[in-house]
């Protein structure tokens, strides 16, 4: 079976970790990127969406590709000009990347990030992939336009799939970073009431699903990329504080002061999901890390 993997947002938090995880299975990993560069660890094709490019060559050789392409979401404050950054980062990388699989060929299985803020805010509400998308806020309105264009890329015989990412934990950037840096300082915070629940996946749990995807053809269509145990804001502040046994003064940050310095951002952190992976599990994939504790001590100790 040939084994050439080809991956938008390569170079991204999750892109290197499934690019290393890959390779160490045989894989050769090749990205897209804004820049060539054929002589780098992993080969980087040039791509622009801009103007509507893509080296051909790295279409031709790919049998899988994944797309982890986007705009980050949490950078900068989502003015109506990022807005449309974020929306359009996302459905252009799509839609180009289904331009040139039309053109030069087709992969055996394109596999696209998602993401679960399609659902927005929804409580206590146990959430799996039937669940309809929420109809307030930037998170499902973006995600409904990524999906839909993820929905265009069609053809007889490929197989493709999509993962709904949550909240990635990681040692080296991301969500965890921000979340423990206030422990440095001997203080830490739940959010709001606390009670929003999160859920989180495992950085190599994520890459791993992602491999998952490619490698079993009974995975088709959509599936929540989340860890088995989602926790609420609060309990996920408890067990950082409680893996890296440090003292510190817990308090809540009241939501009026999120929504005073992060706007519309503050959904983000506010907005409520519990989210099931139960279908991602009937497929036969295996959590390394179904448990936030254990999540937390392989990533902070």
């Amino acid at each position: 079976m040939q084994k050439n993997v080809l991956i938008a947002g390569g170079s991204g938090l999750v892109g290197k970790r499934l690019s290393e995880l890959l390779s160490e299975k045989g894989y050769t990993v090749a990205w897209l990127s804004r820049r060539a560069n054929k002589s780098g660890r992993f080969p980087a094709y040039r791509w622009d969406l801009e103007s509507g490019f893509i080296e051909e060559e790295a279409i031709k050789n790919a049998d899988f590709v994944i797309n982890l392409a986007g705009t980050p979401i949490a950078d900068k404050p989502w003015t109506a000009r990022r807005k449309q950054e974020i929306i359009e980062s996302r459905t252009k990388s799509i839609r180009l990347l289904n331009q040139y699989f039309e053109k030069v060929k087709f992969p055996k299985v394109y596999c696209s990030a998602t993401a679960i803020g399609i659902y927005g805010d929804r409580g206590d509400e146990l959430i799996d992939e039937t669940t309809p998308p929420g109809t307030k806020g930037f998170l499902p309105e973006s995600c409904i336009a990524w999906e839909k264009a993820y929905q265009e890329v069609n053809s007889p015989d490929l197989r493709s799939v999509a993962l709904r990412v949550g909240i990635v934990l990681s040692e080296k950037g991301g969500a965890l970073e921000k979340i423990a840096m206030p422990f440095n300082f001997f203080v830490a915070g739940w959010l709001g009431s606390g009670k929003q629940w999160y859920s989180w996946i495992h950085i190599d749990d994520m890459c791993q699903m992602f491999i998952h995807a490619i490698e079993n053809d009974q995975v088709k269509g959509i599936y929540n990329a989340v860890a088995p145990n989602p926790v609420t804001n609060k309990n996920l502040v408890r067990t950082i504080k409680k893996v890296l046994r440090k003292p510190a003064i817990m308090a809540p940050v009241p939501e009026f002061a999120l929504r005073a310095t992060m706007g519309e951002m503050a959904d983000m952190v506010l907005d409520s999901s519990k989210i099931s992976s139960r279908k991602i599990e009937e497929t036969g994939f295996n959590f390394q890390f179904p448990e936030l504790e254990g999540a937390l001590e392989d990533l902070l100790r």
